[in-house]
């Protein structure tokens, strides 16, 4: 381990951090809009907050859904993944009901929402392997161990190169 990263513990490992730019954000939202066009018809969209806002919204747009709802939990402060919590819920059984997130990780809220909505139709953008099975829909998988940098969640800063991190 470098000086710099024994001194600096806040540095994560080396390639377990997947940085997602807003552009990319919304190239892959549209992509699982596309994959989500034949179903239907919708009642209207279910976001997932925080996390699936964004992409509920992009997939609102493209899908020309305009009755948008949310279901509340929280189930992580940071990378510290606790109890979730439910906020604020949604009545129904889900049928006709889109669910959008912007990620399935462990499947701890994927099983909550899909509780409260069973016959909703589940979309997330990115699907971790613990997750996955929980979801209908998704498009692209990451490794468990993989931590998604979404772009609400970081601001530009320097970088340092590997083989410095590396102590090389």
């Amino acid at each position: 381990m470098s000086d710099a990263q024994s001194a600096d513990k806040t540095q994560p490992p080396i390639g377990l951090d997947f940085p997602v730019s807003w552009d990319e954000l919304h190239r892959t939202a549209r992509a699982l809009a596309w994959r989500l066009n034949d179903l239907g018809p919708l009642k209207g969209i279910v976001a997932v907050t925080r996390g699936g806002l964004v992409p509920a919204a992009i997939v609102a747009r493209e899908l020309d859904v305009r009755l948008v709802d949310t279901v509340c939990i929280a189930s992580y402060e940071h990378k510290d993944q606790g109890d979730a919590r439910i906020l604020k819920g949604v009545g129904g059984d889900g049928e006709g009901w889109l669910i959008v997130d912007d990620l399935v990780d462990t499947g701890k809220t994927a099983r909550i929402v899909r509780e409260m909505l069973p016959k909703a139709h589940f979309a997330t953008v990115y699907a971790k392997p613990a997750g996955r099975p929980l979801v209908d829909t998704f498009v692209t998988e990451v490794s468990q161990d993989t931590w998604i940098l979404f772009p609400w969640d970081v601001e530009l800063a320097y970088a340092q190169p590997i083989r410095e991190r590396r102590g090389k």
